[in-house]
């Protein structure tokens, strides 16, 4: 598993009100807030991040909530354009009929790559898909009072990025990280790597037409590609660098280590480790329970405290 790239290791995305984001991850999809923070360069903006029990790479959805500071995106080019889960089988008449009492604007069961699913829509027009696998996804889901095991989300299925020419990226999926084409139908092809069995699938739709996005609400800001540790993060550094493109310096994110680049076709990549991982600062039976600050804010706790919006 080392030199290898292991699937997706985060999403991060940009919403609006701070508690709507909060409610509808925990509450309406059946979440597990796993880490309240702040954003690194902005303090006083919360960073949340949503997953299974623990956190584990492949099930964490990252989110900015800038309230009415951010405008409204728009989904195009050089960007991912929806956010797969996975499901079990059985389940999106469940689904279906939550989003449905819960007023989330979604589309009928559709079938694709000969998979069911579903398409919705966050409070913030995030795109966002729940799809049963042709293969059972056997990850541990995290289950809630109104969201049971047998219909939980598992973690991630797949992302789609949507560009208006499809080679660049796809080569850096293929020579870089080591993911193959899989599977085609019209302008969707779609990648996979076998070095993990889930959340492993990147679909490329190819829109020659089709104008360049606006990442801002409602969108993904950026998609992190999960290693093991930093010795491998360095090895990709250096393939990056190899290929001429600009890569940041290793950045310690407390909970992982990161290097971010963005792909010839427009979409920002991060590639993040699995150590040292959520638990480094709260127990796993905390989680989420309180606000962690990065160690350069934690002097300005009391005014963050006072700034940041109240969730309950």
């Amino acid at each position: 598993m080392h030199n290898k790239i292991l699937g997706i290791h985060h999403i991060t995305a940009i919403a609006g009100n701070a508690k709507r984001n909060y409610d509808f991850y925990t509450r309406v999809l059946g979440l597990r807030m796993i880490k309240k923070t702040v954003n690194f360069d902005d303090p006083e903006t919360y960073h949340f991040y949503f997953g299974d029990e623990v956190g584990t790479p492949g099930t964490i959805l990252t989110f900015f909530p800038w309230g009415d500071r951010v405008r409204q995106g728009r989904r195009g080019t050089q960007q991912v354009t929806e956010i797969g889960y996975s499901v079990p089988q059985g389940s999106l008449d469940f689904w279906q009929k939550r989003l449905e009492a819960n007023n989330i604007i979604h589309n009928n069961v559709a079938d694709k790559f000969g998979e069911q699913y579903l398409t919705f829509l966050d409070p913030d027009g995030l795109k966002l898909e729940l799809t049963v696998p042709k293969k059972e996804d056997t990850r541990t889901p995290w289950e809630t009072d109104e969201v049971k095991a047998e219909h939980a989300t598992r973690g991630f299925h797949h992302i789609s990025i949507t560009t208006n020419k499809l080679d660049a990226t796809a080569r850096i999926l293929t020579e870089v990280f080591g993911y193959r084409l899989l599977q085609q139908t019209v302008n969707r092809y779609r990648f996979i790597t076998d070095a993990v069995e889930h959340a492993a699938i990147v679909d490329i739709v190819e829109a020659a037409g089709e104008s360049v996005g606006l990442v801002a609400g409602g969108s993904v800001h950026h998609v992190a590609f999960r290693v093991k540790d930093e010795e491998t993060l360095m090895h990709f550094r250096g393939k990056i660098l190899a290929l001429g493109l600009n890569i940041t310096e290793k950045i310690d994110r407390n909970y992982f280590f990161s290097l971010y680049f963005r792909e010839p076709g427009g979409v920002l990549f991060e590639i993040a480790t699995e150590n040292p991982g959520f638990t480094i600062d709260e127990p796993a039976a905390e989680l989420g329970s309180g606000l962690k600050l990065p160690a350069q804010y934690e002097g300005s706790r009391e005014r963050i405290e006072r700034v940041l919006p109240q969730l309950s």
